[in-house]
Formats: C-alpha cells, sequence, structure tokens
C-alpha cells in the first residue's frame, strides 16, 4: 500500500513547509482579532468608569464647534465685520452661558410644575377613561383611580419624582463643568496652532494633522452648527402649534422638542408623545391628542424629509445603520447625554479611521456610500 506525501518523517516536513505559512498567518490574523477585541472592551469600560470626567470635557469639545462657527458667521456680518476676534469670541461665550443657565432653570421649575399639575388632571382622565369604556361595552365604568391603582399606581412615583429631581441636580453640575471646559478651551483655540507647529516638527506630518483636523472641523461644526438652527425652528413652530391649540407649558414642551431631536430617529418619536399624552389628560378628548399628534407629527416630518436635507445634505455620510449602533452603544454609556453626542463623536471616528491606511476599509464599511 502506497503511502502519500504527508506521510512519514518527510511527508511531515512537507506539510509544515507548506501549511506552516498559512498557519502563521492565521495566527497572526487570531491574534490581532484578539487584541482588538480586549482593547475595544477596554476602552468601553474606560469610558463608562471616565463618564463624570470624560462627558463634560467631550461635550464641552462639542460646544466648542458650535461656537466657533457662530464666531465666524459673526464675523462675516456687516456690523461686525471689522470687530476684533476676541471681542466676538467673548460674545459669542457669554451668550452660549447665559442661554445655557436660563435653560436650565426654565426646565428645572418647569417640570416640578408639570408633576404638581398632573393629578389635577384627574376628573378630564376620569370622563376619558368612562367614556371609553361604555363605548367598548365595560360594565362598570372604570375610573381612573380604578386604572390608575393597576397601572401607574404600583410605581413609586415620589421615588421616580425624587430621581428625576437628583437628575437634574446633577445635569446642571455637569452643565457648570461645560462651560468652565469650553471657556478654557475657547482661549486655548488662539494659541494652538502655535503650539502645534511646536510640537511637531516633521512638516509633512504637521500638515496631515492639520489637515485631518480641518476636516472634522469643517464636518462636526457645520453640522452641530445647522443642527441646532433646525432644532430652533422646529421649536418655534412646535410652540406656535401647542400654543394654537392651548396646550399648557408649551414653550417647555417645545424646548424639550428641539433638545431631542438632536438624538437621531427616535428623538422626534419620544418629543411628540409627552406632549400628546399631557393633552390628553388636560382635554380628556381623544380628538383633541389626535390633532396634537397629527400637528406635531407634520412638523417633524416637514423638517427631518424636507427642510434637513436642504440644509445640512450629507455632512457626515453615516451609514443609517451605523447611526442606530452608535445611538445604541453612546446612550448605553452615558444615557441622554450618550445619545445627543452619538453622530458627532462616531462621524469624527470615521474621519480618523479614513486617514489611516489600515484602518480605511472599516471607514469606507461604516459610511453611506463607501465616500471617506
Amino acid at each position: 500500500m502506497s503511502k502519500g506525501p504527508s506521510s512519514g518523517p518527510g511527508g511531515a516536513w512537507f506539510s509544515l513547509a507548506v501549511g506552516g505559512p498559512i498557519c502563521f498567518e492565521w495566527l497572526m490574523r487570531l491574534s490581532t482579532l484578539t487584541f482588538a477585541t480586549a482593547l475595544a472592551i477596554m476602552i468601553g469600560w474606560l469610558l463608562w468608569i471616565g463618564k463624570p470626567i470624560l462627558l463634560p470635557v467631550l461635550a464641552a469639545i462639542i460646544a466648542i464647534y458650535v461656537l466657533a462657527e457662530a464666531t465666524q458667521w459673526l464675523s462675516r456680518t456687516r456690523f461686525l465685520r471689522r470687530a476684533p476676534s476676541w471681542l466676538l469670541r467673548l460674545m459669542v461665550l457669554a451668550a452660549f452661558s447665559v442661554a445655557i443657565a436660563l435653560l436650565t432653570i426654565f426646565v428645572a421649575t418647569s417640570l416640578a410644575r408639570v408633576i404638581d399639575v398632573i393629578p389635577g388632571y384627574e376628573s378630564n382622565l376620569n370622563a376619558l377613561i368612562a367614556s371609553v369604556a361604555t363605548l367598548i361595552g365595560i360594565e362598570g365604568e372604570p375610573t381612573w383611580q380604578m386604572v390608575r391603582d393597576a397601572t401607574i399606581g404600583r410605581i413609586d412615583t415620589a421615588a421616580w419624582i425624587a430621581y428625576a429631581l437628583n437628575s437634574l441636580r446633577g445635569f446642571g453640575g455637569t452643565l457648570f463643568f461645560v462651560l468652565l471646559y469650553a471657556s478654557f478651551l475657547f482661549a486655548e483655540r488662539i494659541q494652538f496652532a502655535t503650539k502645534f507647529n511646536l510640537a511637531v516638527a516633521d512638516a509633512h506630518k504637521r500638515e496631515q494633522a492639520l489637515a485631518l483636523i480641518q476636516r472634522i472641523n469643517k464636518r462636526v461644526g457645520a453640522y452641530l452648527l445647522v443642527k441646532t438652527l433646525i432644532n430652533i425652528i422646529l421649536g418655534l413652530l412646535s410652540y406656535g402649534v401647542l400654543w394654537a391649540i392651548g396646550i399648557e407649558f408649551a414653550l417647555f414642551w417645545a424646548i424639550l422638542i428641539a433638545i431631542l431631536n438632536y438624538i437621531p430617529y427616535v428623538g422626534s418619536l419620544i418629543a411628540v408623545a409627552f406632549p400628546v399624552l399631557l393633552s390628553l389628560a388636560q382635554f380628556g378628548s381623544l380628538g383633541m391628542a389626535t390633532i396634537t399628534l397629527v400637528l406635531l407629527t407634520f412638523l417633524q416630518t416637514y423638517v427631518g424629509s424636507f427642510l434637513e436635507p436642504r440644509l445640512m445634505g450629507r455632512t457626515f455620510n453615516l451609514s443609517p445603520l451605523v447611526v442606530l449602533l452608535a445611538l445604541a452603544f453612546w446612550t448605553a454609556l452615558w444615557g441622554l447625554p450618550g445619545a445627543i453626542l452619538a453622530v458627532p463623536l462616531t462621524a469624527s471616528l470615521v474621519i480618523v479611521l479614513a486617514e489611516i491606511g489600515a484602518t480605511r476599509p472599516l471607514a469606507i464599511m461604516l459610511s453611506a456610500n463607501g465616500k471617506v
């Protein structure tokens, strides 16, 4: 019986010679994948642990993009064209600080007022539940008290209210550090170019790094500025609709709609749900809740499908699936602030990956059309 080439000592040497490089290559790929997975887990753990420090810093960096774009816009206006750059920066920073402080105070006081008036809508909810029960033929016509005891009455409302107020206080503290970091970062921008030239001696590497930074600044800054303007327009339109319908705390809900619109896809759905539920409790009418739902949905559709694509275009060129995954990842790490920062952070990462030869294929896969 004849032996094949792989049998015996000579066959073993033949297998090692032929299969050795292939096995070594697969082992190298496996080790690279293992190291990459371990690095990703370690980075995720560091992001989770370092949230109290990293979140205000990253939020301040994102805010700097908006402030820088706003400063450039002011420098192109007729009245401030000849104003010194430091004065424009100071004006923008002061306006930003005042706006954030007023917004935080207004949201906190409005939330407390909303919580206080909700029990006053009990009679409206009783009438609505009774009418629905009669319509569907349920005998006994359950009251709001019965429904509440069987559903949300089982939830410790006082604990949730305390949690919401504590979260607002924590959010206010985070905003304070955001303003503090943004102020210093805004001042550091003046000396950044000089220090960067001294730090990087190689002219070619310096030009590449500056080009990368400029690309990130241009895309992220343009996106955030236009997105902010779009959200302001959406908030104003929503306030007009809510005020015309007669919904209480119309300004509060309009601001909430504008803020939540920073969150892609799901933010607009959550923003519409709150005023619709309040209209249901306030008026005790399915018709008024339906009108509120239809009008707010129309505004969201108009802004998302017509206004936003024309003003913003495809600034980031991210795949919709990547946006959803980034939204889930950053929300799981940092909650609502992570959801708001998900798109800018992911877009910046894709731009950096596109500049590195080894990771450029990954950046292409993360993009919407492959052009990075």
